[in-house]
């Protein structure tokens, strides 16, 4: 069977050389391979197919068949690792803590342990009728959060 670790030796350092990331790499019992891929300005569809032909190359399908698909990860699915943050400064997402319920904001900041969202929500004010836009900054650690989804605005 394929493993994992695997797929990652054929593919690291190809896609690091060529300034991309690694989302995520799955292999499932049945041999079906996942790897999802992603770089700061976007991937393309000729890029997942070098990086699908480089891992085909480096298997026998005569001795162990499997199933293959490269990508990038889809929209409105949650960020897994620190790139994909740094990649979305600036943009509207969907933080789901833990411990408190959703919420939605821009995501302002990252570093290696944790990130910040700047929320704009109304909120009433003692002695006034109307409600009155606050903005709040929400710093989480990373294991603090369930999930991170970019919001897709058309």
């Amino acid at each position: 069977m394929i493993t994992k670790e695997q797929i990652l030796e054929i593919i690291t350092q190809k896609i690091e050389a060529d300034g991309c990331f690694i989302v995520e790499v799955k292999v499932s019992t049945a041999n079906k391979i996942t790897v999802l891929i992603d770089s700061m300005d976007g991937i393309s569809i000729d890029y997942c197919i070098q990086i699908s032909r480089l891992i085909e190359s480096s298997f026998d399908r005569e001795e162990e068949d499997f199933e293959l698909e490269v990508s990038t990860p889809g929209l409105g699915q949650p960020l897994k690792v620190l790139d994909q943050y740094k990649k979305n400064i600036g943009r509207e997402v969907e933080v789901t803590p833990f411990e408190n319920a959703p919420f939605k904001g821009t995501l302002m900041e990252v570093n290696d342990a944790d990130f910040l969202v700047k929320e704009e929500k109304k909120v009433k004010i003692e002695g006034k009728k109307k409600k009155e836009l606050k903005v709040f900054n929400r710093n989480y650690k990373f294991d603090e959060v369930k999930s991170v989804k970019i919001i897709v605005s058309f």
